[in-house]
């Protein structure tokens, strides 16, 4: 009896040891032949060391001042005060801009003519009674969209600035109504408007937001088309001379050119640069609070000359960069790389910050998009796609059944997690 109870047992521990192996092989290989693989080590590359510092243009030591790049929003370059400070003439352009938005002019158009009142011709009296620019008008005359623009923008009149507010918005109120919704659509958080003209303190703004006015201005057609006049004739057979023009020998094309007690001397420009490594860039200025005539023209020649020594063209990310390798366990790997080249003429004083953002991975073909590489520059952000350069295979077999831990790992991370 003793002996047939231990073959029992034996039989009973056999069995249960069987079970345990059976168990193990049902769930090993499945773990591992055809369970989930352990994602590869994506290893970031940083280059901002590749692109070297160029520095800054010469910018005034006074006012307030700042260049900014046809599409970007922040400035390139800027100096002096950064509040928001009084705009004089300046102010005009925005009335332009925010008038043309409403009632758009086709450049070489006429567009439709405005009869100008007696409170308009009331108001050129008393422009010419304080001795502010003003170009003359009658009441009753006939002037097209395109002569009101003129004079207010080549002959710097703020009758006609009111003129215009008026037509195209009923009142100054219902216009500068319309200005802060325009300028709030733009981001020009830092301008408030009192006025059509500028001649008011309480008109005010920031020379970075300033500058981006110079860039939508010029961007304008009918505004670039007139901007680019010596002279004009406008209703009335009047000759309206353009006072914005100044230091063009530097390549300076003025957009407005004014002084206010309270504002000083205030330009808006474009500036046509050649640098020595490339193309003609155009950049966009304003210049606020200039002290005086002489300050200004030194300021402006420093700008010229240095932009052209230090604006240099920047390869930001280069086609097949790499940006993030791809390791997986098992030995395979392969790049994130760009898709695309981008390049900028910038001022640069620090190395330019890249942000990588790339996918997890376990195996992926050549070409496949695995993410993007984010780079903030003084121009704007720039995004690049990028993709793998080469195959990242799976694993054998044998690899998947000789790695027990990483295999039912990953595979327990996937029932659990």
């Amino acid at each position: 009896m003793a002996g047939s109870a231990g073959r029992k047992a034996i039989r009973v521990v056999v069995v249960v040891l069987g079970a345990v192996l059976i168990l193990a092989v049902g769930v090993y290989g499945p773990a591992t032949l055809v369970g989930p693989l352990p994602t590869a080590e994506a290893s970031t590359v940083d280059p901002s060391a590749e692109v070297a510092p160029a520095g800054l243009p010469t910018m005034p030591t006074e006012g307030a001042s700042a260049v900014i790049g046809a599409d970007s929003t922040a400035p390139l370059a800027a100096a002096g005060l950064t509040e928001a400070v009084p705009l004089g003439g300046t102010v005009k352009v925005i009335t332009a801009l925010v008038v043309l938005d409403a009632k758009p002019l086709a450049a070489g158009d006429q567009g439709p003519a405005i009869t100008i009142s007696r409170e308009d011709y009331d108001g050129f009296l008393g422009y010419i009674t304080e001795s502010s620019r003003a170009v003359p008008m009658i009441t009753g005359e006939q002037w097209s969209q395109r002569d009101v623009l003129t004079a207010m923008l080549l002959g710097s009149s703020n009758a006609h600035s009111d003129v215009l507010a008026r037509w195209a918005f009923g009142s100054i109120d219902g216009y500068l109504a319309a200005a802060q919704s325009w300028l709030t659509e733009k981001g020009l958080s830092s301008v408030q408007l009192v006025d059509a003209t500028g001649l008011d303190e309480g008109d005010v703004g920031t020379a970075s937001d300033l500058a981006r006015i110079s860039a939508l201005a010029f961007a304008d057609p009918a505004i670039a088309e007139l901007m680019a006049l010596p002279d004009a004739t406008v209703s009335g057979n009047r000759r309206v001379q353009n006072l914005a023009v100044h230091a063009a020998d530097l390549g300076m094309r003025g957009l407005s050119l004014s002084y206010t007690d309270q504002a000083g001397l205030c330009f808006l420009f474009a500036l046509d640069v050649t640098p020595a490594d490339g193309d003609q860039v155009t950049l966009y200025g304003a210049f606020l609070r200039e002290p005086d005539w002489d300050t200004l023209d030194a300021d402006l020649e420093a700008l010229s000359t240095s932009a052209t020594a230090t604006l240099t063209k920047t390869a930001i990310v280069t086609k097949g960069q790499t940006f993030a390798v791809y390791t997986t366990p098992w030995g395979e790997t392969a790049h994130a790389v760009a898709m695309g080249t981008e390049s900028r003429m910038l001022w640069t004083t620090a190395p330019l910050t890249y942000t990588v953002d790339v996918q997890p991975l376990t195996s992926g073909s050549a070409g496949q998009q695995v993410g993007t590489v984010s780079v903030d520059t003084p121009d704007g952000t720039i995004t690049v796609l990028l993709q793998l350069d080469a195959r990242l295979a799976e694993p054998g077999p044998l690899w998947r059944l000789t790695h027990p831990i990483p295999m039912i790992s990953t595979f327990l991370d996937s029932r659990f997690s």
